[in-house]
């Protein structure tokens, strides 16, 4: 009844700026600010994903450039004072990598940026060889879908499936992303209509559902 989930593979960059174990700290940086990314996978030679450097790896250094810190500080901000120190991407990288799989949805990736607090995911293959990258940003490319198209998705697989002919018709209007429907169901549909709902709210780009869908009393 649910219309297939758009997937990481619908919203991911497939040009992927990457650096190698061996990249040098100002390298890094340098990688960043050119390519406007907060982060950069970590590559073995034949392409694997083998972590992931990101700004938060790189911040130490200028945090503690002059700084003592004491035994408590110390023990608490231990890899955070070895990054510090750290010259090049095998020792700053946060390791293993957080990946995604290209057939993941949008709702399990954002899962994972969620989880593991960070804002973009290496995409790779069964092998683990990196295929391209997708952020928080590319996630949210889905509510950048036509409001017509949203409303085609909502009528075919929901409204049709729920409430086929002879029923009287649901109406459904998009506007901003917010799903209308409106319309009156026969009394043994009711139980129906919190599912539309739900359903309709389900339909990737859908900010938000307005259901007012009624009823008919029983005779």
């Amino acid at each position: 009844m649910e219309s297939s989930p758009y997937r990481v593979n619908d919203v991911m960059t497939h040009a992927v700026v990457a650096v190698g174990r061996k990249a040098l700290f100002k390298d890094i940086v340098e990688r960043m600010e050119q390519w406007q990314v907060s982060a950069l996978p970590v590559l073995e030679g034949d392409g694997r994903v083998v972590g992931v450097v990101s700004e938060a790896d790189l911040l130490p250094k200028e945090e503690f450039r002059n700084s003592d810190p004491d035994r408590f500080t110390q023990r608490q901000r231990l890899p955070d004072l070895a990054k510090a120190g750290a010259l090049t991407a095998e020792e700053l990288m946060s390791a293993p990598a957080v990946t995604v799989h290209a057939d993941a949805t949008i709702a399990e990736a954002a899962r994972i940026m969620a989880l593991r607090h960070v804002k973009r995911l290496p995409v790779v293959n069964t092998e683990g060889l990196l295929e391209a990258v997708v952020s928080r940003g590319d996630l949210l490319k889905v509510f950048l879908r036509p409001d017509n198209d949203l409303a085609d998705e909502i009528r075919r697989e929901v409204v049709d499936t729920l409430f086929p002919a002879p029923a009287e018709p649901v109406h459904v209007v998009v506007a901003d992303g917010v799903a209308t429907l409106t319309g009156q169901v026969q009394a043994r549909d009711a139980a129906r209509i919190p599912l539309a709902a739900r359903l309709a709210h389900g339909v990737e780009g859908v900010v938000g559902v307005d259901c007012r869908i009624t009823a008919a009393d029983t005779e």
